[in-house]
């Protein structure tokens, strides 16, 4: 009974993040095209005070790239907690172990990684333009998700046996 209760709460906390890191993404982008558009003032207070006004004088180029890393982060984020979602309405808890699960949890370790590559990514062209006096750090999630993408690769061929043996044990009935 508990865990069909935990379950559900995490059912829910996943749409709210999901919904959140929607929201997030889509602020993000808005105000982006509006600093590139209509006011470069909008840059000082991207979102959640990232300002990146001095990037936006040094090149608007290189302003527009950086914004871009960081919003697709966050949009790669919202897939992989669409992912997530979509394990919570797909698995039974009665025979748990379904080749679709198994895909999606596959599916949310390489988003994971990708998530690790594109940070990765992002973090040398930070360094780079931080060598130009054009931007402050910004602390990229380049370990976690890596490490993150490794166990979830893990726990999918745990998973992925786990069909095997299930397979194998209707056959037998």
């Amino acid at each position: 009974m508990k865990t069909k209760q935990i379950l559900k709460t995490m059912k829910v906390l996943s749409w709210i993040i999901f919904i959140g890191l929607c929201i997030k993404s889509g602020a993000m982008l808005i105000v982006f095209l509006v600093s590139l558009v209509v006011n470069n003032v909008v840059s000082t207070d991207l979102y959640q005070g990232l300002d990146f006004i001095e990037l936006f004088n040094f090149s608007k180029s290189h302003y527009s790239v950086f914004v871009i890393l960081i919003i697709l982060i966050s949009m790669i984020k919202a897939y992989l907690f669409y992912l997530v979602v979509r394990i919570f309405l797909k698995i039974n808890l009665n025979k748990p172990f379904s080749l679709n699960v198994a895909n999606l949890i596959s599916k949310i370790s390489h988003v994971a990684f990708s998530i690790g590559v594109v940070a990765f990514v992002a973090n040398i062209y930070n360094t780079w333009l931080i060598s130009k006096d054009a931007v402050t750090r910004l602390h990229w999630p380049i370990q976690e998700y890596l490490f993150m993408a490794g166990i979830i690769f893990i726990i999918a061929f745990v998973f992925k046996c786990g069909i095997e043996i299930q397979s194998e044990n209707d056959l037998t009935i």
